[in-house]
């Protein structure tokens, strides 16, 4: 007998008949592909609204999962604020509360990052922004001195404010073991052609729904109906480092990052590489990693982990969202490049509205905005 997924319960067919006929049929409101970052966010706003959905996820994407999980709301290279932080925050750190709460897991670490300063002109240069109306709540007007004597910072740091990070890996396999459950998750690869369209609504295999949304990140690339979109991808490799006598509980800026993860345990990354779109780790991404912590890390350590992963990233850094020019059951979400855990729970916010209570897309997450800048 099958069961469908509402909000953190579930419920049998309403009539014998329907139950009869559930093995060759069934019906919900949505079907996901994926289940990334987007798509649990996504699947968020279906339960908060009693909708029907079954997952689709075949492991073969990985970004979400190795990410780094920082929620950052500066930019810390050039001291300017994110894209929409404050709109993000607000949306997805109560999101994580209320998802650590219902699985009964932990998954949100409140975190100092501490950019490390190179030179005076950089401690200039963040003073300067703090007086930005934009980063005066962000930026802290304290200058961080070093007193580890295992890190090399002569000039101190600048501390970041309101951060943290999510543990994706532990909430992207918390979530599919709940969504598994709750007979939500079909394990298995989506195979577009076998889509069939019909009096308003999609058939796929043993399943009909209103809507197919497709949140399967740099695997849109093989999606015969928006492999279109202008996804560029961009590989990102991260080490993990077991320094015993390192002893921090923040995160550190440099030319790379440096991320307390517990047990003497630190992320290392991340690097970027726009022409690799394997998730296969490179000696050369790690040996790169290794020479940059090196230059501010003066400890002794040992690499215990190396994985790597394909960002799903536009040439105008803004996710990728909106319904299908023809297929009108069809909807993309996708785009989150690096900052997927605080991007993800806006950008799922704007697609269900915008599915069903007809809201306006924002213009600049809207994949209508190539065609737009071709036209213009």
């Amino acid at each position: 007998m099958g069961v469908f997924c509402v909000k953190n319960t579930c419920y049998f067919e309403r009539s014998l008949e329907i139950v009869a006929n559930f093995a060759t049929m069934k019906e919900v409101d949505y079907i996901v592909v994926g289940c990334g970052l987007a798509s649990i966010a996504f699947c968020e706003q279906l339960r908060a609204h009693n909708k029907l959905f079954v997952v689709f996820d075949d492991g073969s994407q990985q970004s979400s999962i190795v990410a780094a999980g920082l929620y950052n709301p500066v930019i810390l290279k050039r001291f300017s604020e994110v894209w929409k932080a404050k709109e993000q925050l607000r949306l997805a750190l109560p999101l994580y509360q209320k998802i650590e709460k219902e699985l009964d897991i932990k998954i949100d670490y409140k975190l100092r990052i501490l950019r490390r300063f190179t030179s005076i002109q950089e401690q200039n240069k963040w003073f300067s922004a703090i007086d930005k109306p934009s980063l005066e709540t962000f930026l802290s007007t304290q200058l961080v001195k070093n007193s580890n004597s295992e890190i090399e910072a002569p000039f101190g740091f600048g501390e970041v404010l309101h951060a943290g990070r999510i543990d994706t890996e532990k909430l992207i396999t918390s979530y599919k073991a709940f969504l598994k459950q709750k007979d939500c998750l079909i394990e298995d690869t989506f195979h577009y052609n076998k889509i069939q369209f019909e009096n308003g609504i999609v058939q796929y295999k043993n399943l009909k729904a209103s809507q197919i949304i497709f949140a399967e990140g740099f695997g849109v690339k093989q999606n015969l109906y928006f492999n279109h979109i202008p996804l560029t991808g961009s590989k990102g490799e991260i080490l993990t480092i077991k320094a015993p006598n390192l002893k921090i509980d923040f995160a550190i800026k440099s030319s790379v990052f440096v991320i307390p993860i517990g047990d003497d345990l630190y992320n290392v990354g991340a690097t970027y590489d726009n022409e690799d779109k394997s998730n296969t780790p490179t000696e050369k991404a790690k040996e790169e990693l290794l020479l940059k912590v090196k230059n501010f890390i003066k400890g002794e350590f040992k690499v215990v982990n190396h994985v790597a992963g394909v960002r799903p990233t536009v040439k105008d850094r803004r996710p990728l969202v909106g319904r299908h020019s023809e297929q009108k059951n069809l909807y993309v979400l996708n785009g989150l490049g690096t900052r997927g855990v605080m991007i993800a729970p806006y950008v799922a916010n704007q697609l269900f509205q915008y599915i069903e209570n007809d809201k306006t897309l924002d213009a600049e997450i809207n994949i209508n905005r190539f065609d737009l800048m071709i036209m213009s």
